[in-house]
């Protein structure tokens, strides 16, 4: 989702009076309503994988209602196809996907040679399909205005300290364990700055809990643990008001990078070059082992507890992410 902001910047780049609306899950509203080009948000009543021919059906004669010229698809699957379809919207562009002939009828073929990010493709469908060439883009920028972090402020009754930088730890990854950097290791960055008198936030969702519970207890108590505490918006809100923010390839880490935020992000199953942070003040920490990238939830070629395992991750060291940290 927030990657799909370069694509309303580049429409708005194109075709500078659109309107844009943006039908998407009810989770991704908080993302949506701080991208100052989404003219209105339509919630999906469906959640993801549920078919729901009639739902589907009856949204998209609701939003025949509106008249739109166009419709941007970004999912290639057949069923996220049907709702423009349905609404009687004339220009329905996407990549090809799941056979979507009909549904898509300005289908593009997908060239993953010359597109080779995800941003890419998103932002190559607003130019016309004869337009293959590689695209530039706009990177995402979230706005969060005063009155969002005073509201967070309050409700986690933060106290704001001008001679204290706010570091932001974001350990989990809900992919799997081969994404997540070790709970000790963050913990040893989180201990060095906490000395030299930074507030340490954890951040992450309910099944982050306990590994943000392993490094607060490592950090004898002394970070500030938010995780499974916030909404969306919350942490959206939260990250815009640190200064360095610390994560493992995450969607907490497209959102910090789109805050603009001094970044690290740490690599190990995933690949830097695909969804990489879209923000020039990120520090890509990559091994590039030979295994990698396996893009498995778990490592492939060593169990759990064997010295070699997640060497991708575990050979990437707190003092050299310290190094990276501004004073």
């Amino acid at each position: 989702m927030v990657m799909a902001q370069s694509l309303f910047l580049t429409l708005k780049q194109v075709m500078p009076n659109c309107r844009i609306d943006v039908l998407a899950p009810a989770w991704s509203l908080p993302i949506l309503q701080r991208m100052p080009e989404v003219t209105h948000v339509i919630a999906m009543p469906l959640t993801h994988g549920q078919f729901g021919l009639s739902t589907r059906y009856k949204l998209g004669r609701q939003l025949h209602k509106n008249h739109y010229h166009q419709a941007i698809v970004l999912p290639n699957s057949w069923k996220s196809a049907l709702i423009p379809f349905f609404a009687g919207i004339p220009q329905r562009t996407g990549f090809l996907g799941e056979q979507r002939f009909g549904l898509i009828n300005d289908s593009r073929i997908l060239n993953t040679t010359l597109l080779t990010m995800t941003v890419e493709r998103f932002v190559s469908l607003a130019y016309p399909a004869s337009d293959q060439k590689p695209v530039n883009f706009a990177q995402p920028r979230l706005v969060v205005d005063t009155h969002k972090q005073h509201a967070v402020r309050k409700k986690f009754t933060l106290h704001q300290s001008a001679s204290k930088k706010i570091l932001a730890l974001c350990p989990g990854a809900e992919f799997g364990a081969a994404k997540r950097w070790p709970a000790a290791y963050f913990a040893e960055v989180a201990r060095e700055k906490l000395c030299q008198g930074w507030q340490v936030w954890l951040l992450g969702s309910d099944k982050d809990h306990a590994i943000t519970e392993q490094i607060n207890q490592l950090c004898e108590h002394h970070c500030t643990d938010f995780a499974g505490k916030t909404s969306l918006a919350d942490a959206v809100d939260l990250l815009s008001l640190t200064d360095t923010v610390i994560s493992n390839d995450s969607g907490l880490m497209h959102i910090a990078a789109a805050l603009n935020k001094q970044l690290i992000v740490l690599y190990g199953s995933s690949d830097p070059a695909f969804t990489p942070p879209l923000n020039n003040n990120a520090h890509i920490l990559s091994l590039r082992l030979t295994c990698s990238p396996c893009f498995q939830r778990e490592c492939p070629i060593a169990p759990a507890g064997d010295e070699n395992h997640l060497s991708c991750l575990t050979g990437i060291r707190p003092e050299l992410v310290l190094k990276l940290i501004p004073r």
